[in-house]
């Protein structure tokens, strides 16, 4: 079952037990978490000239909008000054740095009345970050840029939080995903077929839960979650900040949400950096996942052939 709450806590480890139970938390903005988003302004001025970027759609051709995006978005991710102020974030919400690793922050779009969907700016179905190799283990920060409101937010899907979903993520392994699509998405414009992990059945969309933090206000949440991009019809390009964290000794204990339909191969982990001193995963953690999840998936019988028939 999934509940909201406001996170007050600086207990790390309180909060992660709770969002691994299902909690959506959400934080109020911080000091770092209003500067960062500050800096992503600065960014995308100097990207989109005298053009305002949530409406910059609306005077550049889709190829023009993507090409920028397409030089913006890794110079966003690169930057040490991304990093400086997600290890900020993270003292500021009493993080423990020589526990904590975290994947460098990604900046997101989400235009406006189907302007562009798809590479860079890809409109992602509903799905579970682990049908992708993200560990049971992996906390989600979301961080809306702008002011943003219910069409053009985030959604999660919080009946599927205890249920499987049949889906093709046996078929997704992340290193070879990283080998062959990960940067390329500037070149999907119009169409993306790039092969990504889908449910099989239909998902109802209906109810959903759609949650408006201010500007650098955080969403917290397991990534075993749910969730899609709302189809944007607000008239403005919605962007956000993302990232990842996990505990290394909830990685090394096998700890995190129950696994209930995830079966990709491969693993996200070498791509996390210690708060403390930007060091990577210890190559023994990094082995316990590289196969898959450690954690068997929770598939009833049915489930189970669905997911056999598509791998």
């Amino acid at each position: 079952m999934t509940t909201v709450c406001i996170d007050s806590a600086r207990d790390d480890h309180s909060r992660r037990q709770r969002l691994f139970h299902g909690e959506v938390l959400i934080h109020p903005p911080t000091a770092s978490s209003l500067e960062l988003c500050a800096f992503a302004r600065s960014m995308l001025r100097e990207s989109f000239g005298s053009l305002d970027p949530e409406t910059a759609q609306y005077g550049l051709s889709v190829l023009e909008f993507a090409e920028r995006l397409a030089v913006l978005k890794p110079k966003f991710i690169h930057h040490p000054e991304s990093k400086r102020l997600i290890r900020a974030i993270l003292a500021e919400l009493g993080c423990d740095p020589d526990d904590t690793y975290f994947d460098v922050p990604r900046l997101r779009s989400s235009t406006s009345d189907d302007y562009l969907t798809t590479g860079i700016a890809y409109a992602f179905h509903p799905h579970r970050d682990t049908w992708y190799s993200a560990p049971m283990c992996q906390v989600n920060w979301w961080i809306p840029v702008y002011e943003i409101e219910a069409r053009n937010a985030m959604a999660f899907h919080p009946r599927y939080w205890d249920t499987p979903v049949p889906n093709s993520s046996a078929g997704y392994d992340y290193q070879r995903w990283t080998a062959t699509s990960r940067f390329d998405a500037a070149r999907h414009v119009g169409t993306d077929t790039r092969e990504q992990p889908k449910a099989l059945v239909p998902i109802e969309a209906k109810p959903d839960l759609r949650l408006i933090p201010p500007v650098g206000g955080i969403i917290l949440f397991s990534a075993a979650q749910l969730h899609s991009s709302v189809p944007n019809n607000s008239g403005r390009t919605r962007y956000s900040i993302d990232f990842r964290t996990v505990s290394a000794r909830d990685a090394r204990a096998l700890q995190g949400a129950a696994n209930r339909d995830s079966h990709c191969t491969g693993t996200t982990m070498p791509d996390y950096l210690r708060a403390s001193d930007l060091a990577h995963l210890p190559q023994d953690i990094q082995q316990l996942y590289m196969r898959g999840h450690p954690q068997a998936a929770e598939l009833s019988a049915a489930d189970a052939v669905a997911v056999r028939q598509t791998a």
